[in-house]
């Protein structure tokens, strides 16, 4: 039993190092830029988020050539659903390429796919 236990803190402690390591960055930079309050707070929460890979949904937005409202809502889209309709997306991206799509077939396709696959 004794060894069950320590097995399965080692394994948290694997799971969770990448988390503390990011908040203890995020925290750091909060520090240096001397935020407090309502902006602490959002600023934690972007922060952490990026960390734990919602920053791809900004590298999705960005490869896309999204701007303003679209890439505002792409992201927001994006991060709500943890990331999974930019993994998805990309995946159908590539599928769209792998067939040689363009124009209308293009997005009609990468739409239909995007939404069979969850996103």
């Amino acid at each position: 039993m004794k060894r069950l236990m320590s097995i399965l803190s080692l394994a948290l402690a694997a799971f969770a190092a990448p988390a503390l390591a990011a908040n203890a960055a995020c925290e750091a930079t909060a520090k240096e830029k001397k935020l407090a309050g309502a902006a602490l707070t959002s600023f934690m929460k972007k922060c952490e988020a990026d960390a734990a890979g919602g920053g791809n949904c900004e590298a999705m937005a960005a490869e896309k050539k999204l701007a303003g409202a679209a890439k505002t809502s792409f992201v927001t889209k994006c991060e709500k659903d943890g990331g999974k309709s930019a993994s998805a997306a990309a995946a159908c991206e590539r599928q769209a390429d792998d067939k040689k799509l363009a124009g209308a077939a293009r997005t009609s396709f990468t739409k239909k796919c995007v939404t069979d696959a969850g996103g």
